[in-house]
């Protein structure tokens, strides 16, 4: 996951976003409990990429990618949450939504990926 492949980027941008919504559940909607749910997920998935940049070894690498991922599965559990919970709209959800699932599956793959060669090794 270097920092200018696509998921790292993906993930970087996507960390703006969801520091953009956590200000507006903060300051808008005045939610404090998911919000900040939502912010330690949605960061932690490039911050985990970025810690995999730096990985002494293949599992090192494997693991931080498998946190990011697990990460991004918690990133779309605070946001169906807080869709059903009508502290975000459909349309911030599903923006939202659809590039934290974008996210999961560049993830996974990368995991498949390191656990296919690292098999054929």
């Amino acid at each position: 996951m270097v920092q200018n492949s696509l998921s790292y980027v993906k993930a970087y941008n996507f960390a703006i976003r969801i520091v953009k919504a956590y200000q507006f559940l903060q300051n808008e909607k005045k939610e404090f409990v998911l919000s900040k749910q939502l912010l330690r997920a949605g960061t932690s998935i490039g911050a985990n990429g970025a810690e995999a940049n730096g990985a002494i070894s293949d599992n090192d690498f494997s693991a931080k990618v498998s946190i990011a991922y697990k990460e991004s599965l918690e990133t779309k559990y605070w946001l169906s949450l807080l869709k059903d919970t009508n502290f975000i709209d459909e349309k911030i959800f599903l923006s939202l939504f659809a590039d934290a699932d974008e996210i999961s599956k560049i993830l996974f793959s990368i995991i498949k990926t390191t656990r296919i060669n690292k098999n054929n090794c």
